[in-house]
Order: C-alpha cells, then structure tokens, then sequence
C-alpha cells in the first residue's frame, strides 16, 4: 500500500488553503498528480508545511514526522509537493531538491488540479 505525505508552503496552508481541502479532495478523488493511485490500495497519512520561508526546517520536521510516527509503522512511501510550494514558492526548487536528497522515497511534484485561471469565474 503506498503511504502519502503531502508537503505544502506554511503561509498558504496557514492563511489561504485552510485545511488543506482541495489537497484532501484531490487525493480522495485520484485528481491530478494523484491520478496514479486510481487503481491502488493508497492513504493519506500526512500533511506537512515546510516549516516557513525558505524552507530552512523542511528536514528537520520530515525527520522529527518519521521519529513521531515510528511508534506506529507509519512511514510515507510518495511525497507530494503541493501546488502552493510548486507553483507559488520562490524556494520551491531549494525545497524540492532537500526533499529529494534526505527522503529516500519518490517526490512527486504537485498534487490537486484545482487551480483557478481567474479567481472571479
């Protein structure tokens, strides 16, 4: 079963993506980047902000989540960099690429479709 970390930008998730519903709805849907567990037994097992500009923490809490859910078993197998990191980020690519070096899984990035061409339609 593939384990998903959803990883997004700490001021969207804060003030803007309240809940993180369209990341949610998306995964539960198989929309978007999550098409790819359409037909696979998946689970969303966290969602994780970067831990603020530029990303200095992004390690350091991907790390302490490993620590925390160790008890458990939990361990993510896929990490998804949300649309509010890949596309609205001035560090995404320096947040990406730490991700990517220290995670020893597949990040994939972007998450949800849901992206308004004009937020008055």
């Amino acid at each position: 079963m593939e384990k998903i970390l959803i990883v997004g930008c700490k001021k969207s998730m804060d003030d803007v993506c309240i809940g993180c519903s369209r990341c949610m709805v998306g995964f539960n849907r198989r929309d978007g980047e999550f098409a790819r567990y359409k037909d696979q037994d998946a689970e969303l097992i966290g969602i994780l902000n970067c831990g603020d500009c530029p990303g200095a923490s992004v390690v350091t809490r991907l790390a302490q989540l490993n620590l925390w859910n160790h008890i458990n078993g939990e361990k993510p197998t896929k990490i998804h960099v949300g649309p509010c990191l890949v596309h609205h980020c001035p560090y995404s690519e320096t947040i990406v690429n730490k991700i990517r070096a220290k995670s020893a899984v597949e990040v994939i990035e972007g998450a949800h479709p849901y992206l308004p061409e004009n937020i008055f339609a």
